[in-house]
C-alpha cells in the first residue's frame, strides 16, 4: 500500500505567501504520517478563482516565486513529492496589445516538487466555460500548448495527474493510463451547489471503472465571494466504490492507502443531508466573506419575519453572537407580534439588539413630499420610503462601526423584484440571495431541530409572510403562492425551460406568464444587488448574464 495525502485546505485568493506556508505545513504533517505523495487542490497557491489577477504580469511572477519557495521549503525531505496547483505562463513576456492588458499564454497547471525543485508539471486539458466558470478567458489548454500527460511514481505506484474538468472527459485519463498510470489523482476547485457532491462521486466512479484504477479527488474548501467550495475530498477504488472521504465544509488532511489497480482506503466521513449542505455552505460563505475581507462583524435588520430570522441564525453560527448586531426598525404598520418575536429571537441567540422607530422619519418624509403628492393615493411609493429609511439607518450604523450589513432578501424575491432598491437591498452581502422561499422555511425548521434547541421562534415560521409596509399586507397579495412561484422559478431560471413547457407541465398560464414577466423586468434591480452566496446550480450572479434592455419574451 502507498500512502497518498490529500490536502483539503481553505486558500485565500491572492495570498500567495500565506497559501504557500499553509501548504508546506500540511505537507510536512502528511510526511510525518507516512505519506510520500502530497496532493493539493487546483490553483491552491493562488486560491480559486483568481480571475483578472491572472492578467497582471506581477501576479504571474509572484506565482512563480511562490512555487519556488514551496520547493525550497521542503528540500530537506528528499523522499517527499508535492503536487501544487498554480497558473503557469508559457511566454516569458507576452505581447502588449492594449495599453493595460498583457496578452500572455497561460495554463492551469500542477507542478510536482521534490528535492527543492520542480521535477515535472501538467497542464489542464479541458477548460470549463459555463455556469460560474470562465477559464478560456485566462488559459490555453494543455492540448493546445502541445503538452502531454504527467505520471508520478511514488514507492513503485504510478499515479496519473488530472485537473478538475479533465476527469469529466475520457481522453485525459486514457492518455495517463496509456503512459502507465495505475491510479489517478484529480486536483479540483469545484464550486458547490446542492447535490454536487453526489454527482462528483458518481462521475469519478465512472472514471475509475473506465480506467480500472483508483481515483483520488482532492478538493478545495472555503468561501470566495459568491462561491463556496465544500471540500468532501474522496477516493474511489478500481471498482468505483468510495473508500475514503474527508469532511465537508472543513479543512482536513486525508491520508489514503492506495494499491495499484485496486483499493483506496481511508476514513469515510458522512455526506450531509441537503439541508445540512445548504446550511453549512451559507455559514462558511458568511464566515469567509467577513473574515477574509476584514470586517469586524455584521449588522442585520431584524423584522420579526422568517427571512431576517434565518439570516440572523446563520450569522451567529458563522461568526458568534458577539460579532452580530440585530436592529429592529418598526413602522406604523409593524404588528405587535413582530416586536415580540424579534426580541425573543435576539434573546435566544444572545446578540446585541436595538430598536429604532422609523415612524418620525416616515412622517417627516411624507410632510416634505405632501405638496408633490397632493391628490394622489398612497401606493408603493410610501412603502418604498419606509424600506429606504431602514436602509439608510443600517448603512449609517455600518459606517460608524465598520460592521457589514447582511441583507435578508431571498431568491424568490430577487427573481420577482419583490424588494426595494436602496431599501431592503441596501447592504454589503446577500446571505440568502440564492435560497428560494420554500427552502428558507425548510432551513429554519432544520436549524431548530439541531442540538441546542429552537433558535427561531415557531410563530415566525408559521405566520403568513409580510413586508409590513401597509395595513394588513401579506406577500401573497402581490405574488403567487411560494410553492408555485419557486417551482416556476426553478424550471424557467435554473433549468431554462420555456413558458410553453412549464404550462404543459401543469402550471397555470397566468402564473407562469406573471412570474416570468417579473423575472425579465427586474433585471435592473438584480444588477444593483450585493453579491451573495451561490448554493444552486444557477444563481443570480455569474451564472446569469441577461441583458437589462431586451424585448425577447419567450
Amino acid at each position: 500500500m502507498t500512502k497518498i495525502a490529500i490536502v483539503q485546505f481553505n486558500a485565500v485568493v491572492g495570498d500567495l505567501d500565506g497559501n504557500a506556508r499553509r501548504i508546506v505545513e500540511l505537507a510536512r504533517e502528511a510526511h510525518a504520517r507516512g505519506a510520500r505523495l502530497v496532493v493539493t487542490p487546483e490553483l491552491s497557491l493562488t486560491g480559486y478563482p483568481p480571475e483578472d489577477l491572472l492578467l497582471r504580469r506581477s501576479f504571474m511572477q509572484a506565482c512563480d516565486a511562490a512555487v519556488a519557495s514551496c520547493a525550497a521549503a521542503l528540500a530537506d525531505l528528499p523522499d517527499l513529492q508535492l503536487l501544487v496547483g498554480h497558473p503557469r505562463a508559457l511566454d516569458a513576456e507576452g505581447d502588449v496589445r492594449t495599453r493595460s492588458i498583457a496578452v500572455q499564454r497561460r495554463v492551469n497547471a500542477a507542478s510536482l516538487l521534490q528535492g527543492g525543485r520542480v521535477v515535472g508539471w501538467y497542464a489542464k486539458r479541458e477548460l470549463p466555460n459555463y455556469q460560474v466558470f470562465d477559464e478560456r478567458r485566462y488559459f490555453v489548454t494543455g492540448r493546445d500548448a502541445g503538452l502531454g500527460p504527467l505520471v508520478v511514481e511514488v514507492e513503485g505506484l504510478k499515479v496519473g495527474v488530472l485537473i478538475c474538468e479533465d476527469a469529466w472527459f475520457e481522453e485525459p485519463a486514457r492518455l495517463a493510463c496509456e503512459s502507465g498510470a495505475q491510479a489517478m489523482v484529480v486536483i479540483n476547485a469545484s464550486p458547490f451547489h446542492l447535490g454536487k457532491a453526489e454527482e462528483r462521486e458518481a462521475r469519478m466512479a465512472d472514471r475509475a471503472l473506465a480506467c480500472g484504477s483508483p481515483v483520488l479527488y482532492a478538493h478545495l474548501v472555503g468561501g470566495q465571494d459568491e462561491v463556496v467550495f465544500d471540500g468532501g475530498s474522496f477516493a474511489v477504488d478500481a471498482q468505483g466504490r468510495v473508500g475514503a472521504r474527508a469532511a465537508s465544509f472543513a479543512e482536513e488532511l486525508l491520508i489514503v492507502d492506495v494499491e495499484p489497480k485496486g483499493r483506496a482506503d481511508g476514513p469515510v466521513a458522512a455526506t450531509p443531508s441537503i439541508e445540512a449542505q445548504a446550511w453549512q455552505a451559507l455559514v462558511l460563505g458568511v464566515r469567509d466573506y467577513l473574515g477574509k475581507n476584514g470586517f469586524p462583524g455584521a449588522i442585520i435588520g431584524l423584522s420579526g419575519g422568517i427571512d431576517s430570522a434565518l439570516v440572523l441564525a446563520i450569522a451567529v453560527d458563522a461568526l458568534g453572537a458577539d460579532q452580530v448586531r440585530a436592529v429592529m426598525m418598526p413602522s406604523p404598520y409593524t404588528a405587535d407580534i413582530s416586536w415580540i418575536d424579534a426580541r425573543d429571537m435576539a434573546r435566544r441567540l444572545g446578540v446585541q439588539y436595538d430598536e429604532i422607530s422609523i415612524t418620525p422619519m416616515f412622517e417627516a418624509f411624507k410632510a416634505s413630499l405632501a405638496e408633490e403628492f397632493a391628490g394622489l393615493p398612497e401606493d408603493a411609493t410610501e412603502e418604498n420610503i419606509q424600506a429606504r429609511i431602514r436602509g439608510v439607518l443600517l448603512m449609517a450604523l455600518s459606517n460608524k462601526s465598520g460592521r457589514i450589513v447582511l441583507t435578508t432578501g431571498n431568491k424568490s424575491e430577487m427573481a420577482t423584484g419583490y424588494c426595494t432598491l436602496y431599501g431592503d437591498m441596501a447592504g454589503g452581502f446577500a446571505v440568502i440571495k440564492d435560497v428560494a422561499k420554500t427552502l428558507v422555511y425548510r432551513l429554519a425548521t432544520w436549524r431548530n431541530a439541531q442540538p441546542g434547541g429552537e433558535v427561531i421562534p415557531e410563530r415566525i415560521i408559521t405566520r403568513p409572510p409580510s413586508a409590513e409596509l401597509r395595513a394588513g399586507q401579506v406577500d401573497q397579495d402581490s405574488l403567487p403562492p411560494y410553492e408555485v412561484l419557486d417551482a416556476i422559478l426553478a424550471r424557467y431560471m435554473e433549468n431554462d425551460e420555456s413558458v410553453e413547457a412549464i404550462v404543459a407541465a401543469g402550471y397555470a398560464r397566468s402564473d407562469v406568464e406573471r412570474v416570468t414577466h417579473l423575472i425579465k423586468v427586474n433585471e435592473y434591480k438584480r444588477r444593483q444587488a450585493p453579491v451573495g452566496i451561490r448554493i444552486t446550480h444557477r444563481s443570480f450572479g455569474k451564472d446569469w448574464r441577461y441583458p437589462i434592455t431586451s424585448r425577447f419574451r419567450a
